[in-house]
């Protein structure tokens, strides 16, 4: 894994004010598409909130920007578990996100399996290929959190998918009460950018552990390719 970079704030908002700050400067910066791997949870969603306030809304290149999403429950768009709801509410509906940019993974009609599998072949449309490039990033940034177990994205301790190195999205059943839907390893990690947004003295230990690189952490097998970056409030970090 890449040299993390560590910023650690006073609290939670103070978090999510830079991380905006800090993603819409590389979104002003690039001049082609600019896309971006979404996770679910609290602290992310507060991100969110901050880019349809009116500062991010009026400026930030949403013409350019593609929305993903890292990992997603088995649940229909309207449920109140579904990241891509809590995404819409949070920000897509109050920017002028151009509807063709926002890449939902599909959980009405489908199977698990099929879900994993039609996900899969929007992410390889995408990027023009059905194999990653190493030095072509499929993401400009990806956005991931940290579970109390050392999960991140739907990437969970014991489970068959942290072996997975060929498909690019799996489904992940047993885990948890609902099905989930998750990127690999390797579909994670093809971005320029990664970050990892932790806060709440919670995730102390985790945290500590994934900056030590325990690889027995699913958060911890991840290899960057990019940079990778920890933003983090003082109650984790501490």
């Amino acid at each position: 894994m890449n040299q993390a970079v560590l910023e650690v704030f006073p609290d939670p908002a103070a978090l999510a004010e830079r991380v905006a700050a800090w993603l819409a400067g590389l979104a002003k910066a690039r001049t082609g598409p600019f896309a971006v791997c979404l996770s679910g949870g609290s602290t992310p969603q507060r991100l969110y909130q901050q880019l349809a306030d009116a500062r991010y809304r009026e400026t930030f290149p949403w013409p350019r920007a593609h929305w993903f999403w890292g990992d997603e429950r088995f649940v229909p768009p309207t449920d109140p578990l579904s990241n891509f709801r809590m995404v819409r509410e949070a920000m897509l509906a109050h920017v002028p996100i151009p509807p063709e940019n926002i890449h939902p993974v599909p959980t009405t009609g489908l199977t698990p399996e099929a879900s994993a599998a039609a996900y899969e072949k929007t992410l390889q449309s995408f990027y023009g290929a059905r194999r990653l490039e190493p030095g072509r990033p499929l993401f400009e940034v990806t956005l991931l959190g940290l579970g109390p177990d050392g999960h991140t994205a739907s990437l969970f301790p014991g489970d068959a998918a942290l072996k997975e190195r060929e498909r690019w999205v799996v489904a992940v059943i047993g885990a948890k009460a609902e099905a989930r839907i998750s990127l690999t390893y390797p579909a994670l990690e093809s971005s320029a950018d990664i970050a990892f947004l932790v806060e709440g003295a919670e995730k102390r230990d985790v945290f500590r552990r994934l900056r030590a690189g325990d690889a027995d952490l699913p958060a911890g097998r991840l290899h960057s390719q990019g940079r990778l970056h920890y933003f983090a409030d003082r109650a984790a970090a501490d």
